[in-house]
């Protein structure tokens, strides 16, 4: 059998047109001799589509869209696996199914319900579904075919030293005489996911002893960002057919002679980050219905690098930096503002919040009552650059991208109202030892656009005279390895400190950092997420709290 993968990016809510892309995708596959395409999970409905869910007319609207895309493709000789939003049809609990749907000859022959519901980092599909008490394998040109959606086949005990479920689909189907997997899911993406998911399937095929064909979604939906990767494998485990990552495609594999197209790509896991990054910034933009981006350009490595994502994922015509000198801005943040945007070629402007801080300290002086002059001075210039940049995206109609880093979200090291304004966060899981890394991959792609000289001099967020980031924190270097084994790895500080052989207190004082500042990461902007623990949806402390490890 000619199968075809297809890798589509899919947007939440758009069901008609998810639908129309898979038409496109299935007509194509169709004219290369495919008799079967594979979109992944909830293709009709984009993932993941969370509270519409509760919807009545959400769901019923996706139904009659995957009677569209049955009816469209009718005169197709080809079936078509999809993800949908099914009904669960009067069991108790739950009424809505996580379901795929195989359609052939303008009517769906086989339903299959998503029995293993994730409820961990960003995914609550319990909150939502009713999980599958049984599932079938199916017959399809002479294949008899173990259908899974997503968590159904990530539950592999030959792999995990401890599972999550007591049931393991793969296996109940595979023992009932199964001779293909195929698998389709909506999986995110954070560094090392790529090889974290052929591990598993490996060790599925080589332990069942069948081909396994996996299909991703590709995209991004708010904060998270999927990779696509799709890939085939035979039952030796070896990779037959792949398709690329980040970005949609369309992969055609022989079944008989094992053969397929190849399309891998970012062997690089940085690469690969730096590609997500434009993914993420590219869909939040365009399905947020906004053509054009600006940002405040501090002559920076942080706002640099934002500035080089945009670029790429908007084009350069449609980025606008400003630069906001203030009275203790250095020379050369302006001047490395300037040729970042003139090396980039974007948009550029200088505006100066000089004379607007002023009035805001002659205005405060009163009541301030002469009180020494600390933090609260410092945060009034961030805010003002805050607002200068949300009144340009007023008048211009164009969303504001914010500039901070993991690491300084994580230890509060940035201002309410100031620096955090904006409607995406594009670098707030990129620890600050990653943006260096990431921003000489920009350099690669765009040679010389960040200046030399923003690499090498010291970080300041320059609200005081000489001002260096290590006044207040440890080193960038010293601090991402402590942020990741709390944040990320859940550790204890005597175990990160043990690990790392840093004091104590050191570890101690950056947790009750981390900690303390959960009110202020409530309220910044959606950022993306790269690493296996972010600062949104799939990290929930509350902010009122007193447990202290």
């Amino acid at each position: 059998m000619r199968i075809a993968l297809g890798q589509i990016d899919t947007t939440v809510g758009d069901l008609a047109g998810n639908v129309d892309r898979m038409v496109r995708f299935a007509e194509d596959a169709a004219g290369r001799g495919a008799e079967l395409i594979v979109f992944p999970e909830l293709s009709v409905t984009g993932y993941p589509p969370r509270d519409l869910l509760e919807k009545d007319a959400f769901i019923e609207k996706n139904l009659l869209e995957l009677e569209r895309l049955a009816a469209e493709t009718t005169a197709l000789d080809l079936a078509i696996i999809c993800g949908y939003a099914g009904r669960a049809n009067g069991v108790p609990g739950k009424q809505i199914t996580n379901s795929a749907a195989i359609v052939e000859k303008g009517r769906v022959i086989f339903r299959q319900d998503k029995m293993l519901l994730p409820t961990y980092d960003v995914f609550d599909e319990a909150r939502y579904f009713y999980a599958a008490e049984r599932q079938a394998a199916f017959n399809l040109r002479s294949s008899k075919i173990a259908l899974t959606i997503c968590e159904d086949a990530w539950n592999d005990k030959q792999y995990w030293e401890r599972r999550l479920y007591q049931r393991d689909p793969v296996d109940e189907m595979v023992q009932s005489g199964a001779e293909l997997l195929i698998t389709i899911n909506a999986s995110p993406y954070h560094m090392g996911k790529r090889r974290l998911r052929r591990e598993i399937f490996a060790a599925t095929a080589r332990h069942h002893r069948v081909p396994v064909i996996y299909v991703n979604q590709v995209g991004g939906n708010d904060q998270l960002v999927f990779d696509g990767s799709s890939f085939v494998m035979s039952r030796d485990a070896e990779v037959i057919a792949c398709a690329a990552s980040f970005r949609e495609d369309l992969v055609l594999l022989d079944l008989d002679t094992g053969s397929g197209d190849r399309n891998e790509n970012l062997p690089n896991e940085c690469e690969a980050v730096y590609e997500a990054l434009v993914l993420g910034t590219r869909d939040y933009i365009r399905k947020c219905g906004f053509l054009r981006v600006l940002l405040g350009l501090s002559g920076g490595i942080d706002s640099s690098l934002v500035a080089v994502i945009a670029a790429d994922a908007v084009g350069r015509e449609n980025v606008f930096g400003v630069t906001m000198p203030g009275p203790y801005s250095s020379a050369h943040s302006v001047a490395d503002s300037r040729a970042l945007a003139e090396r980039l070629g974007i948009g550029f402007e200088v505006l100066p919040i000089d004379e607007v801080y002023q009035s805001y300290l002659a205005a405060l002086d009163p009541l301030f009552r002469g009180a020494a002059r600390d933090v609260a001075e410092e945060n009034i210039q961030a805010r003002i650059r805050g607002a200068m940049l949300m009144a340009l995206s007023n008048k211009w109609g164009a969303l504001v991208l914010t500039t901070g880093n993991k690491s300084e979200l994580a230890v509060g090291y940035c201002t309410l109202y100031g620096d955090m304004c904006g409607g995406l966060a594009v670098i707030s899981d990129v620890p600050k030892t990653l943006v260096y890394e990431l921003s000489r991959i920009a350099n690669q792609r765009h040679p010389g656009a960040i200046p030399e000289s923003v690499f090498v001099k010291p970080p300041s967020a320059e609200l005081r005279p000489n001002q260096k980031d290590t006044d207040s924190l440890p080193e960038y270097a010293v601090l991402d390895d402590i942020l990741k084994g709390y944040v990320e790895d859940a550790k204890s500080a005597s175990q990160i400190a043990e690990e790392l052989g840093r004091p104590l207190d050191l570890v101690r004082d950056i947790i009750n950092k981390v900690d303390r500042n959960e009110y202020k990461r409530q309220q910044a902007a959606p950022g993306l997420k790269v690493t296996s623990k972010a600062f949104g949806i799939g990290r929930r402390f509350p902010i009122a709290q007193r447990f202290s490890e």
